[in-house]
């Protein structure tokens, strides 16, 4: 177990090492940094002086690693674009974004199971044949368009809820949340609905295919050839079997929903890293731009090796095998 859990670490380790790679050629291949931070007065002496500050005056190699090692040290230099601190500027949007991924995570989990269970359960049911047909418009529609045509329905005809922005947030210390304030909770629910949306058909057409399957299975028809009730059937044997995908699916779709959050959040304004991406995009702000594919980079890693413990503390069959049937490699 013990070597197991390190040779996953190892692997987290080496993936880490790719990503500071690519990370470090945006550096190199996205402009030069020292004519992007000083304006076309500056001297060439300031040039050469700013180059030296940077450490650009050095081998590539020795670059890399001054890169890696002031990224473990959460040290990504100073953004172009606002003349900060980039971790600061992270730490401030990070609260937004990780509020809005939270919510989606649990709205689609709350949404999709019980959609996908009935689904299975009632496979000839009309309010089951609907709910497959919204999944597939869910999993078919781009964030984006269904983020605009809510805006349009709930903001500019009906004026229920705000188009764009957190609402009111509260301050506990460095960390802002809108959940405790109504004006937040009112903006968080467009762009959760819009986030999660896509996350809730895939769930729900995961538990669908799972519990259809596990229902023809021979101990269930043994459970019910015992006499115990359908609802003891369907929630305490087959749905029980059907989660371990879902575990899997979860902790990937975290990470997904705090990558590709950032089209959500321009639609809607909301200030979290995507926006702040997207934002450095535009302005070819590169540290930014590196900071935030390590950072997601580190949360995509952490969250698959959280799961492969998960599913080695569940499953002694992949103990046994040595870990090598994880099942979710990306």
């Amino acid at each position: 177990m013990l070597a197991i859990i390190v040779k996953r670490i190892g692997n987290a380790a080496l993936v880490m090492l790719v990503v500071a790679f690519i990370a470090f050629m945006i550096f190199q291949f996205l402009g030069d940094p020292v004519q992007l931070m000083l304006n076309s007065q500056a001297t060439q002496g300031d040039r050469d002086a700013l180059r030296i500050r940077l450490g650009l005056d050095q081998p590539v190699i020795m670059q890399f690693f001054t890169f890696v090692v002031r990224a473990l040290h959460g040290d990504f230099g100073v953004s172009f674009r606002n003349q900060r601190e980039v971790m600061s500027l992270i730490a401030e949007r990070f609260p937004a974004t990780f509020e809005l991924v939270m919510v989606s995570t649990v709205l689609a989990l709350l949404v999709g199971i019980p959609l996908g269970v009935f689904a299975a359960i009632n496979p000839k049911n009309l309010a089951a044949r609907m709910a497959r047909m919204v999944s597939m418009i869910g999993i078919s529609v781009p964030a984006f368009v269904i983020g605009i045509v809510l805006i349009l329905v709930f903001s500019v005809q009906l004026g229920w809820l705000p188009a764009f922005g957190r609402g009111e947030v509260v301050q506990f210390g460095t960390w802002s949340t809108g959940l405790l304030t109504p004006s937040g909770r009112l903006a968080l629910i467009m762009p959760s609905i819009s986030l999660a949306l896509f996350q809730i058909s895939f769930i729900m057409r995961l538990v669908t295919a799972e519990m259809l399957e596990v229902l023809r299975t021979d101990y269930i028809k043994f459970a019910r050839a015992r006499g115990l009730p359908d609802r003891s059937v369907h929630f305490r044997h087959a749905l029980k079997n059907c989660m371990m995908p879902v575990v899997t699916m979860t902790g990937m779709m975290i990470g997904d929903l705090i990558a590709f959050a950032l089209v959500t959040e321009t639609v809607f304004q909301w200030p979290g890293m995507g926006l702040l991406f997207v934002q450095a995009v535009m302005f070819i702000d590169i540290p930014v731009m590196a900071a935030y594919l390590m950072i997601v980079s580190v949360i995509f890693i952490t969250l698959n090796t959280i799961v492969d413990f998960v599913y080695l503390a569940v499953d002694p069959r992949l103990r046994q095998a040595g870990g090598g049937g994880g099942g979710h490699v990306r």
